[in-house]
């Protein structure tokens, strides 16, 4: 049997996940996606993963430097999701207007975010059109508390309670 794109899409649409802001950079240049296929893989070593599409400009910029980070989103920064969610233009400051600060390893971490990751790639794999990084985690931090930015069934959700 074979799995349609929109079936596959709809089923998938029933996991509910947070919703991330993955960054890199690259001689100078900043770069910013919105990711939700994140998760957490091991305690020792500290291992996150991201899936990354092979045709976004973070994925150069995370192949080359080895180097990314991971902002994850208050309720309140839906705006920032769906900014980068779209491919920017070539040459066009993705970051122009958001508040953000560099990590250690020079990634931008988008102020006002739950929590940070600051990571190097400990591993790639390919995955079909898409590059599964498993980032070993530098540094993170919780930057602040409140209702974190959902993604269900292709929209943002909110949680009723918090338990």
């Amino acid at each position: 049997m074979v799995v349609t794109r929109d079936a596959f899409r709809q089923a998938m649409g029933l996991f509910a996940t947070g919703v991330t802001v993955v960054t890199s950079h690259i001689e100078g240049q900043l770069f910013a996606m919105t990711a939700n296929a994140i998760t957490s893989v091991s305690l020792d070593p500290v291992l996150v993963l991201v899936c990354v599409d092979k045709t976004a400009f973070t994925h150069e910029a995370i192949e080359k430097t080895g180097v990314f980070a991971v902002s994850i989103l208050d309720q309140s920064q839906e705006h920032l999701s769906r900014r980068f969610a779209t491919k920017p233009q070539p040459g066009e400051n993705i970051l122009e207007g958001v508040d953000y600060h560099l990590s250690t390893l020079g990634c931008p971490l988008i102020d006002g975010s739950l929590a940070y990751l600051d990571c190097r790639v400990y591993a790639a794999y390919p995955g079909g059109d898409h590059t599964i990084f498993l980032g070993e985690v530098q540094e993170a931090s919780v930057a602040t508390e409140g209702p974190p930015l959902i993604f269900y069934r292709s929209r943002y959700a909110a949680l009723d309670v918090l338990i």
